[in-house]
């Protein structure tokens, strides 16, 4: 299917009457004059919105088809290893003893 197909598909059911209504109407709101700008800057529209889509879809093809790039950078887990966390149903740490000099013991009573 030619593009100029494909561009009329989008319009569903018209035809060759309906495309000259249009030509007459805009030739009668814009002048003669003006319509061969007009239709440079639709052609060049066109051309950017094909360019576009093409580049996206290539870049779609190229992420596919390639594997993502290696980093020489290293990263650093967020979370610490599972290992060094303590168990949920162990016992507390015990407390450390205080530091510096021993104050007097009391009596026993």
């Amino acid at each position: 299917m030619s593009s100029a197909h494909t561009f009329f598909a989008l319009f569903g059911g018209i035809g060759g009457g309906e495309i000259i209504l249009v030509l007459i109407i805009v030739l009668i709101l814009f002048g003669g004059e003006r319509m061969p700008e007009l239709a440079r800057s639709l052609g060049k529209t066109l051309r950017e919105i094909k360019k576009a889509t093409s580049g996206v879809e290539d870049e779609i093809k190229r992420a596919l088809v390639e594997p993502p790039p290696t980093s020489r950078h290293t990263i650093k887990p967020a979370l610490p290893e599972i290992s060094a966390l303590p168990h949920p149903l162990a016992p507390p740490p015990a407390p450390e003893p205080p530091t510096g000099t021993p104050t007097e013991t009391p009596p026993h009573v």
